[in-house]
C-alpha cells in the first residue's frame, strides 16, 4: 500500500497513521514504486485525466474524485480505455452514497410524492475557494449528479448566469435552471460567497414535497403531505379555483452513515465483482456534458443551451 502527495506534512501524517505505508512525492514513483491494484485519485480537477489515464494504461482500477475532468474528449478516451483495460473507472459522486439522497430517490421512484414538478437545490457557503474551477464546477457538480441520478438521466437544456465577483474569469456564484423531460424543472445556486452553509434541497410533487437537509443529521428528510387541488363544484368557469391542502408533515427514519465511507465499501464491492458501480465512467461524462452546457450558457448571458447526448 502506498500514497503520493507532494506536501512533506501529508506523508508524514500517513505513515503515523497507516504503519508501513510507503510514501512518494509524485504519482509516477508510487505507480513504479509499489504493486498496485486500485488507485484513488484525489487531486485537483486539472489533474485528474493524467493521473486515471497512467493508472488505467498500467491495469489498475481507478475511483476518482469529481468531477472526472474538464474535457469531454478527455473523459470519453479515459471511459473507452477503462472499458479495453477490462478495469473499473468510479468516480466519487459521493453524493449518491449520501442516506437522505437514497431515501429522497426511493421516495420519488416508489411515487410517494407523485409525479415530480420541480427540484430547488442551494448549496452556499464562504469558501472554500478552489484555484482550478469556478463554482459551478465545484458545487453544481454535485447537484447535477444528484439530480440526473433522482430524475434518471440528463436535462433536456440548461439556462445559467454567473459572475466572478473575488477573481476575474473565475466565477464564484451561479444560477442554474435545467429542464428535464417531461417538463421537470430543477433550479441550482451555488456559492462560495454566501454567510451560511446551506446543502438542502425542495422536491415538489403533485401529491407531496420533501426536502432534504445535509447538515441535519438526526432529520435529513421531511415529508410535507401539502399540494394544490382543483375546486371540483363549479358551474362556470368564474367560479374555478385552485385550492391548498394542508396535511402533515412527517419524518421518516434514515439511517445516517458517512457517506465517503460508503462510497468506498461500493468501490470495493465492485472491485470483487459483488455489484455494478452506481457512477461508473458513463455516469461521470453525463455530469460533464451538463456541467460543459451551463459553461456555454453562463458565457452567452444565460441562453438556453442543448445537453449533449451520449449518441450525439
Amino acid at each position: 500500500m502506498g500514497v503520493a502527495d507532494c506536501r512533506a506534512e501529508r506523508l508524514r501524517a500517513a505513515q503515523q497513521q497507516f504503519k508501513g505505508i510507503h510514501t512518494f512525492r509524485t504519482y509516477k514513483e508510487l505507480l513504479d514504486g509499489v504493486p498496485i491494484d486500485a488507485l484513488v485519485v484525489a487531486t485537483p480537477t486539472v489533474t485528474h485525466a493524467e493521473i486515471v489515464r497512467a493508472a488505467l494504461q498500467g491495469n489498475i482500477h481507478v475511483l476518482c474524485e469529481k468531477p472526472l475532468c474538464l474535457d469531454l474528449e478527455q473523459g470519453q478516451e479515459l471511459l473507452q480505455l477503462a472499458k479495453a483495460k477490462k478495469r473499473i473507472l468510479m468516480v466519487g459522486h459521493v453524493f449518491l452514497f449520501n442516506a437522505g439522497i437514497l431515501k429522497l430517490r426511493q421516495l420519488i421512484h416508489e411515487n410517494e410524492i407523485g409525479r415530480v414538478h420541480y427540484l430547488a437545490c442551494r448549496r452556499t457557503n464562504l469558501g472554500p475557494i478552489r484555484e482550478d474551477v469556478n463554482a459551478v464546477w465545484d458545487l453544481a457538480s454535485h447537484d447535477v449528479a444528484i439530480a440526473n441520478y433522482l430524475l434518471n438521466g440528463l436535462p433536456l437544456r440548461v439556462s445559467a448566469v454567473g459572475q466572478a465577483y473575488l477573481r476575474q474569469q473565475v466565477d464564484d456564484v451561479g444560477f442554474v435552471t435545467l429542464t428535464y423531460p417531461e417538463n421537470v424543472l430543477v433550479n441550482f445556486h451555488v456559492s462560495w460567497l454566501d454567510p451560511v452553509k446551506v446543502r438542502e434541497i425542495t422536491v415538489v410533487g403533485d401529491r407531496k414535497m420533501v426536502t432534504w437537509d445535509d447538515l441535519s443529521s438526526l432529520e435529513p428528510i421531511r415529508i410535507y403531505d401539502k399540494g394544490v387541488v382543483k375546486e371540483r363544484h363549479y358551474t362556470d368557469f368564474s367560479q374555478f379555483q385552485l385550492l391548498t391542502r394542508e396535511g402533515d408533515a412527517t419524518i421518516p427514519r434514515v439511517r445516517v452513515e458517512e457517506p465517503l465511507l460508503v462510497q468506498d465499501r461500493h468501490f470495493l464491492a465492485a472491485l470483487k465483482g459483488e455489484t455494478e458501480c452506481v457512477s461508473d465512467g458513463g455516469f461521470a461524462l453525463d455530469v460533464i456534458r451538463v456541467l460543459i452546457a451551463i459553461d456555454r450558457s453562463m458565457a452567452g448571458g444565460g441562453m438556453p443551451v442543448m445537453v449533449e447526448r451520449a449518441d450525439g
